[in-house]
């Protein structure tokens, strides 16, 4: 698989052609838009940085990956995964698992109960992929305030929440 290891200032460079790589998957599916958002923003890469909550995935010395988790809720308390993205040529490798592996071991480090993310519910490399990777479905009705939030701010990005699904991994 390769390793992973924490983000270092440098990488931050290399990740936005790698979220763009990852989301041309979505053409696939007639979700266009979605492949045309923009990535994150170098300066709020460089911010989890500073915050050790940024990670990249490599193989043969290549940066082939990143996740990014973020704090949210009440003062930042329930940890989450915002971002995996790993290029289509070292897909099916096991780097997005090693990735996602890495925020669940930063978030256990804090002592948090569970890791929280937000995906497409339907996508096989979305909802069904993290199920596979021990996550649940976390029902609409027990969306508690953070994920909420989330889905609130997912709903001004114009994403559909129809198709999107809160999941929760316990640590």
């Amino acid at each position: 698989m390769g390793r992973v290891r924490s983000a270092e200032p440098g990488d931050v460079g290399l990740l936005a052609a790698i979220e763009v790589a990852a989301g041309e998957r979505f053409r696939a599916v007639g979700m266009d838009d979605i492949a045309d958002d923009d990535p994150f923003p170098e300066e709020v890469l460089l911010a989890a940085v500073a915050d050790g909550r940024l990670w990249v995935a490599e193989l043969g010395g290549a940066v082939v990956g990143y996740a990014l988790g973020e704090r949210v809720g009440p003062a930042g308390a329930q940890h989450h995964l915002e971002q995996v993205s790993v290029v289509p040529e070292a897909g099916g490798r096991g780097v997005g698992a090693a990735l996602v592996e890495a925020v669940a071991d930063w978030a256990r480090a804090a002592g948090a109960p569970s890791l929280t993310l937000a995906t497409f519910r339907d996508l096989p490399w979305n909802g069904p992929w993290y199920q596979r990777l021990g996550f649940a479905t976390v029902p609409d009705a027990e969306l508690d305030e953070a994920l909420r939030a989330v889905r609130a701010h997912e709903a001004e990005l114009g994403l559909d929440v129809a198709q999107r699904v809160c999941m929760r991994r316990a640590l």
